[in-house]
């Protein structure tokens, strides 16, 4: 079952990526949809620092396509899939390994074509109401179930 919030502030969506964060486990991939300016990459930054540390430089790795980050719960992939040319093309970023052990935080997951994982958390962001506001959708597949009525940000 969905769960929606709404982020009146990017303190909204900051406190969000921190809550997710405290759920996450080993395994675990996050897709993280929207269009340009909803805030993933925002959402990502807040997880990231939340398991690493509050000051930890977390650029997008848009140019990139994937950053790495070393996390007292298990290594943290985040993914910036806009340029990828082909959904192929994920297997040479080690997304494979990503999915067996890693946390996955994944932007722009459509890019990722039929190799999008079947266990995932989809957090569908998109601008809210109110000017600046956002709204976070997390729809658990067959991943997640268990933690998000937990879930508190």
């Amino acid at each position: 079952m969905s769960r929606v919030f709404e982020l009146a502030r990017e303190a909204d969506t900051v406190r969000l990526g921190a809550a997710l964060a405290r759920l996450a486990r080993p395994g675990d991939v996050l897709l993280l949809a929207g269009t340009l300016g909803t805030g993933k990459s925002t959402l990502a930054r807040a997880f990231i620092r939340a398991l690493t540390d509050p000051f930890e430089e977390v650029p997008s790795p848009t140019f990139t396509l994937v950053q790495t980050y070393e996390s007292d719960v298990g290594e943290i992939w985040h993914f910036d899939l806009y340029r990828l040319e082909k959904p192929e093309d994920a297997w040479e970023l080690g997304i494979e390994d990503a999915f067996i052990d890693g946390i996955c935080l994944i932007e722009w997951p459509d890019r990722l074509g039929s190799l999008v994982p079947r266990r995932r958390l989809e957090v569908t962001l998109e601008s809210g109401a109110a000017e600046g506001s956002r709204r976070a959708t997390l729809t658990p597949v067959h991943q997640w179930d268990d933690r998000l009525g937990d879930l508190d940000p």
